[in-house]
């Protein structure tokens, strides 16, 4: 079944900024505004970390390398997260997941690319 699609990964230049968007669909959309939200991220050679997760309540935490720079959000009423990047590192190179952690419940992915 398709739970979670992710958009608006791409290419950027070190510096610059993307949005990503995650929205939920069928048995996860219905329990989206109950559930906690995730991003995480895969670059190669690497394990799966923890980028930024939003709470049912909009309650966030975020990986301290992103702090300051990324912000995760929620619609509810979109059944959307999102993935605010700003002053992109070539570091921050990956493939961008978006999760329901807590249900088990993972996207396909999005890839960012961050030149230097």
């Amino acid at each position: 079944q398709v739970d979670v699609v992710e958009s608006g990964g791409g290419l950027v230049q070190a510096g610059g900024s993307l949005r990503l968007s995650c929205t939920a669909f069928g048995a996860a959309g219905r329990i989206f505004s109950i559930s906690r939200m995730g991003w995480y991220r895969q670059a190669p050679g690497k394990q799966r970390d923890l980028v930024a997760t939003i709470g049912s309540s909009g309650s966030t935490n975020y990986a301290d390398s992103v702090k300051g720079r990324f912000t995760i959000s929620r619609d509810n009423a979109k059944n959307t997260v999102y993935l605010q990047m700003n002053s992109l590192k070539p570091d921050d190179s990956g493939v961008y997941v978006c999760s329901m952690p807590l249900r088990s419940v993972w996207g396909q992915g999005t890839q960012v690319t961050v030149a230097s």
